[in-house]
């Protein structure tokens, strides 16, 4: 019977929450706020913080949202979120409406509700200022940069392009100029933007592709649709909506064409996981173990020598050795991984492969150091003594004395911090390497859920990490013997 009542208040309480989302419109005007969600990353013209006043959000779709939430007689409160996750999060209800050039396509509109285009853009190609190429047969077989589930992306996975994905759209402009890629594709307000005024690149004149952009709705918010469909209609007629983007040097003639505009052609069909994709997913648990091998190739060297500088290296060596630790552990990772990759790219051009190498490896050393400067100092000093009764040098000593029992010591710390640097090697998708992490949004975005692919990605994740684990319990038991302390 209590099973029956709490399976009866629980279908009540979905029924409830579905009821409650299922009139936004009536929710928008009761609280007397309308929730967008964009993404500030995307920078200028969409929605970025203003130069002159920190804190103040400006951009032409800033002002369009102001405009569509005054006719609606509500005001717009604008909600961060990254924009590769727009969508999901949309339909998980965590704001009313999405506007961050979101394009309408095929695929967008079967999971969600497509509000009248708002603006038409042309998706443009840019090259290196010495290329030939007039069109994307022109460039086939090289590296075309652009951003994750943009139409771009699709638009180059149909033409059998494997694409450059970046998180930013700055960052693949100044990886052409510096010769990392080949090519960008992405629209022509990006384009013109952050690309083609550069020296270093050309931008083809022929358009390779034209869409719309749209708010996007929850499925089950007709009403609201209808309500944001009206309040466009009202700003292109009154010419609102034109003297905003000409605020902004948007306007061009091909806006006149909003609604003459079709989807764009059709993102492949939902795709299962099927061999292809597990062969994929292996190949980035492949190259998440090889990154993290190689990471920690020089993190555990340098890490024991930062340890060793600490303990005997004399004042310098202290100063500097502490000074390295304390910098590295205190900066993030991810921070670390831009400026090694981007920031420094003027003076050293590193690989992604290889930077993402680089800074993991120089990371952890700091925390290496650490695991290793404790070990040292778990071993009794009465050792040091007794080699050095013995005639040791103070280089023999930490060779064949110290070290040796101080590596027992760290090993638990050490297979830890590995297992830590395998997790932490997902970061590394933010300078382009498609590792598993990377692979398993990539997938999710083919197979249009995150469930499944973010099963089997943990699933890996655990059979790459779960034997090394083992190893080190097997290699503490042979080093040690059974020394867990034992009930009386």
């Amino acid at each position: 019977m209590n099973v029956r009542l709490l399976i009866a208040v629980v279908a009540a309480l979905l029924l409830f929450a579905r009821a409650a989302r299922a009139d936004t419109l009536a929710d928008v005007r009761a609280r007397g706020v309308l929730r967008w969600a964009g993404d500030i990353q995307g920078g200028e013209p969409y929605v970025y913080e203003d130069e002159k006043q920190p804190g103040k959000l400006v951009g032409f779709e800033v002002e369009i949202a102001d405009a569509l939430a005054k006719r609606l007689g509500v005001r717009a409160k604008f909600v961060q979120a990254d924009w590769s996750n727009l969508v999901p999060s949309l339909e998980r209800a965590d704001f009313d409406v999405i506007m961050n050039g979101l394009e309408a396509t095929a695929e967008r509109r079967e999971r969600i509700l497509l509000s009248r285009p708002y603006f038409v853009y042309r998706e443009t190609l840019a090259v290196p200022r010495g290329s030939t190429a007039q069109s994307l047969d022109d460039v086939r077989g090289k590296r075309i940069a652009t951003l994750n589930q943009t139409f771009a992306w699709h638009l180059l996975r149909a033409r059998g392009f494997e694409p450059v994905l970046y998180e930013g759209v700055q960052e693949p402009y100044s990886d052409l100029a510096r010769g990392r890629v080949d090519g960008v594709l992405l629209e022509n307000v990006i384009a013109d933007r952050y690309g083609c005024g550069l020296p270093e690149i050309r931008c083809v004149e022929d358009e390779i592709a034209r869409g719309t952009y749209v708010i996007g709705i929850r499925k089950n918010d007709g009403a609201l649709k209808i309500a944001i469909d009206e309040a466009l209609d009202a700003m292109k007629k009154s010419g609102e909506l034109r003297a905003i983007l000409e605020r902004w040097k948007l306007w061009a003639p091909e806006q006149n064409d909003l609604d003459a505009i079709a989807d764009l052609a059709a993102a492949p069909a939902p795709r299962a996981i099927d061999r292809a994709q597990v062969v994929l997913f292996l190949q980035g648990a492949l190259v998440t173990l090889g990154l993290t091998c190689a990471a920690f190739a020089i993190a555990m060297p340098f890490g024991i020598l930062l340890a060793i500088a600490r303990l005997y290296g004399g004042a310098v060596g202290r100063v500097a050795s502490a000074t390295y630790v304390e910098i590295l552990r205190g900066t993030p990772v991810l921070l670390q991984l831009y400026i090694l990759y981007y920031g420094l790219a003027p003076f050293v051009r590193l690989g992604p492969m290889t930077a993402a190498i680089v800074g993991l490896g120089l990371n952890y050393a700091a925390y290496e150091a650490e695991v290793h400067r404790g070990a040292l100092l778990a071993v009794p000093r009465g050792q040091s003594e007794a080699a050095a009764a013995l005639g040791l040098t103070r280089v023999q000593t930490l060779r064949h004395v110290l070290l040796p029992q101080s590596l027992r010591h760290a090993l638990p710390a050490v297979t830890n911090d590995f297992v830590a640097l395998l997790k932490d090697s997902s970061l590394v998708s933010v300078i382009t390497v498609v590792e598993l992490t990377k692979r398993m949004t990539i997938a999710s975005v083919e197979l249009r859920g995150w469930l499944v692919p973010g099963l089997l990605c943990a699933a890996l994740y655990f059979a790459l990490s779960f034997p090394l684990a083992r190893l080190s319990r097997r290699l503490e038991k042979r080093l040690h013997g059974d020394q867990a302390p034992r009930l009386a």
